[in-house]
């Protein structure tokens, strides 16, 4: 186990897998972080099998995969372990559906994120452990770096531990979907929540792509070609990110021309501002304080009209448009991509 400071990372030599080869793991859901976990775990070795509701296409491709598929009370009523990789949304009837009458006192309930713990939405009985394995990274890339003998570095956690072995438990299922290869961070729930919350809204997804399509419309409305302007908001962006992702800024600063550099700290600090700061320091409270929370939740009862209207809005820009003709300029992109777009439709 390596130490900075406080934060205590976890590596395949510092951890028993045994605890979890010893139990059987239900993984409910096979969408973007069960499809790897399940397959993951399987080829690992550990019991796994997966839960869907009753009829779901995803059997289909769960049994493909090698692995038994059962509906989800046969999942929860046969395992020790339960997995819960299902969307934000739906936790909170599945659990009180199919989950909670089939817990029984010393079973191990876990998730991908503590949402729906700590903005409780599900409240286990005191006899359940509860934990989270969370990769730091989408289920493609989670899959994808574990065929390739790799892994994606992931935060874990223990809510309740009747058991007393918990965090051992998380820690050998962390290890068999592959993390212990990258690292493994031990954290709680309520800063995994926060922190993941905060990264995705105003930097990771929502930033970026805000950023993008600003880059991109600037351009364009200047009068550039949108082709120009999609190469350089949208295309470039991984190759400056993949610089960034292996050796830091600096990495990236030293691969770039001085010209570039000099754009990079004078003119970067003018687009992300001090008022830029404030508006994430206003988001971040947002997510401490619940009131995301509470807003997603009522979106969600609506039906998600606000979510459905933003992303049809954003699916029908002109970034979009371009991109897909760009991208199928490029053969290798799509050898490369992880997402196929049946999958996605």
């Amino acid at each position: 186990m390596a130490k900075y400071d406080d934060l205590k990372v976890y590596y395949d030599k510092d951890i028993n897998i045994e605890p979890i080869m010893n139990k059987k793991v239900a993984i409910l859901g096979f969408g973007s972080q069960g499809h790897a976990h399940a397959q993951n775990l399987h080829e690992s070795g550990v019991n796994v099998k997966v839960g869907l509701r009753e009829g779901s296409k995803s059997c289909e491709r769960v049994k493909k995969a090698g692995i038994n598929c059962v509906s989800f009370d046969e999942a929860v009523q046969w395992a020790d372990v339960v997995m819960v990789l299902l969307p934000d949304t739906i936790h909170k009837e599945v659990y009180e559906n199919h989950i909670a009458p089939n817990l029984k006192e010393g079973m191990y309930l876990g998730f991908g994120h503590g949402f729906s713990i700590h903005y409780n939405q599900i409240v286990p009985p005191a006899s359940v452990n509860t934990f989270i394995v969370a990769p730091k990274g989408p289920g493609h890339l989670v899959r994808s770096e574990y065929v390739k003998g790799r892994g994606v570095p992931s935060l874990v956690a223990v809510g309740q531990n009747p058991s007393n072995d918990t965090f051992e438990i998380s820690l050998a299922y962390a290890k068999a979907n592959g993390a212990g290869k990258a690292g493994i961070i031990e954290t709680t729930f309520k800063d995994e929540t926060e922190t993941d919350l905060f990264g995705e809204q105003a930097v990771l997804c929502g930033g970026t792509t805000a950023l993008i399509k600003a880059g991109f419309e600037t351009l364009t409305e200047a009068g550039y070609p949108p082709e120009m302007a999609y190469f350089e908001c949208l295309h470039e962006l991984k190759l400056i990110v993949d610089l960034i992702y292996h050796g830091g800024i600096q990495d990236m600063r030293y691969s770039i021309s001085d010209t570039a550099k000099y754009g990079d700290v004078t003119r970067g600090p003018r687009v992300i501002t001090d008022i830029v700061k404030q508006e994430m320091k206003k988001i971040l409270g947002e997510i401490q304080n619940g009131e995301f929370a509470k807003e997603w939740i009522e979106e969600c009862k609506k039906g998600q009209p606000n979510l459905r209207q933003l992303l049809k809005a954003d699916d029908d820009h002109e970034i979009e448009q371009i991109g897909g003709k760009l991208r199928g300029m490029m053969s290798w992109i799509k050898e490369e991509q992880l997402i196929c777009a049946d999958e996605r439709n």
